[in-house]
């Protein structure tokens, strides 16, 4: 009778095969536990960076690019912060090739000043 080279009968590929299925069960449910501990629940509406600011609307920020860009020289100029000031006006930062401005414009969409910062 030929020996074969399992144990109780059990063929070798069974055994590497549930071997292999438990080895990556296990990997699975690490990766799963790692990723459940890097998310987190949203902030309270208190503890948010924009709570007690309002930004221009981005067609107003737009605006206000555009009416730096005669001062630009040809720099790409682009909006990068803004605040409301009162109901209806807002401050526009501006960068433009490195250069500073500041614009302020009304929620109708009239540039009142552009300002070198």
């Amino acid at each position: 009778m030929a020996s074969d080279a399992t144990s109780g009968g059990e063929d070798l590929s069974t055994t590497n095969l549930n071997a292999y299925s438990i080895a990556r069960c296990a990997f699975v449910v690490a990766g799963v536990s790692l990723l459940g501990g890097c998310q987190s629940s949203a902030p309270e509406p208190q503890n948010m960076a924009r709570t007690s600011l309002q930004t221009a609307p981005a067609d107003l920020q737009l605006i206000c690019a555009n009416a730096v860009v005669a001062q630009a020289s040809g720099a790409r100029v682009l909006p990068m912060s803004s605040r409301q000031l009162d109901a209806t006006t807002y401050a526009v930062d501006v960068d433009a090739g490195g250069r500073k401005f500041n614009c302020v414009v009304d929620s109708s969409g009239s540039v009142k000043s552009v300002q070198p910062a």
